[in-house]
């Protein structure tokens, strides 16, 4: 089982949401600071997967799904695969929103993007942050003294096909540690838009208000065991800050929410992202995630959105390859924390 969700990152501590058309949505000073919240650069599935005993075909479970159809279609997926991981470096890595909340913050530096103003500090690289040694010892070091500074824990994000190679083990020996690794995944969203299919006495709503927001807190709590309390500021505040970049959406089964998640659109892009999707126990292998998935992809396709991409965990994972989704990479956040040793 993996960790709880949260609103903009894998981890329990929001991430920012990042994508990116850099000439659109921020200055080309070196220290270009932007006010408001974050979007993430990746959508996020982590949950109890209320599908997770639908079996996957075989030859489903990666980038080589096409293997059992011959060389030339396993070389097809491979080229596919590429293509869209080329997408995902060009316009994912960091994006910032156009409208965030205002008490975050965004900084171009140099190779890296820094955000300020979360549950916990981000810095979201480019592929290859261009150094290595003590250089890279010290790029490191900068941003987690930043953050030390303030009080505060920072995830570097990283994902497998970052250069140099030896960044995790230098992270590592700054003191970050490495959480859950997940799986970058990719699917075309007019190939998801299908009609969501759900069991007798559920219903799909998009919410806009501080009550159903509370609910939703209140379901991630009561799957996690956690105090999610949290998650309805987030949820208000991004909402607030611009209601037409997310959508909500909410399971309701006799009135009680039984599962919900949301869509993070990137104004710009050409990818929104997948977040949340946690399920109560009892309502878990009905077909409420691939349901939700699929009402997300047609709210994405009526806005001109190619691609949906998600930061999943192993469960979510099989349903999303299973619905045509493409594993790409994986990317593992490594965290920084106050009393950690350096």
């Amino acid at each position: 089982m993996r960790g709880p969700p949260s609103t903009a990152s894998p981890t329990a501590h929001p991430r920012p949401l990042r994508n990116q058309d850099r000439a659109n949505n921020v200055t080309t000073s070196s220290t270009a600071a932007i006010t408001g919240v974050i979007a993430d650069d990746a959508g996020t599935e982590r949950h109890p997967e209320d599908d997770a005993d639908v079996p996957i075909a075989e030859g489903a479970t990666g980038t080589d799904r096409s293997v059992s159809c011959g060389g030339a279609a396993s070389l097809r997926a491979m080229d596919q695969d590429q293509d869209l991981l080329a997408a995902y470096d060009a316009q994912m890595r960091r994006w910032v929103p156009p409208h965030p909340p205002a008490d975050h913050r965004y900084e171009q530096l140099g190779p890296v993007m820094r955000v300020l103003g979360q549950r916990r500090g981000f810095v979201d690289p480019d592929r290859d942050v261009g150094v290595t040694g003590n250089a890279l010892d010290a790029l490191i070091g900068e941003h987690r003294d930043f953050f030390a500074k303030r009080g505060e824990a920072v995830e570097w994000k990283t994902r497998a096909h970052d250069l140099p190679s030896e960044l995790r083990e230098h992270l590592t020996a700054a003191g970050f540690q490495a959480e859950d690794r997940e799986t970058v995944v990719i699917g075309l969203a007019e190939q998801m838009a299908v009609e969501p299919v759900l069991p007798g006495g559920v219903t799909l709503r998009q919410v806009l208000g501080r009550a159903d927001f509370d609910r939703v807190a209140a379901m991630e709590s009561q799957v996690w065991e956690a105090d999610f309390t949290w998650m309805a500021d987030d949820l208000e505040g991004r909402v607030r800050a611009a209601p037409e970049d997310i959508a909500v959406l909410v399971a309701e089964a006799g009135g009680e929410v039984v599962s919900a998640a949301w869509l993070v659109f990137k104004p710009g892009i050409e990818f929104a992202g997948l977040w949340g999707g946690s399920t109560l126990p009892g309502w878990r292998g009905r077909g409420l995630y691939r349901a939700l998935v699929a009402r997300r992809a047609q709210l994405a396709v009526a806005r001109g959105v190619r691609y949906l991409q998600v930061d999943a965990s192993d469960d979510s994972k099989a349903i999303l390859l299973r619905l045509g989704f493409r594993a790409v990479t994986t990317t593992t956040p490594y965290v920084w924390s106050p009393g950690a040793s350096t």
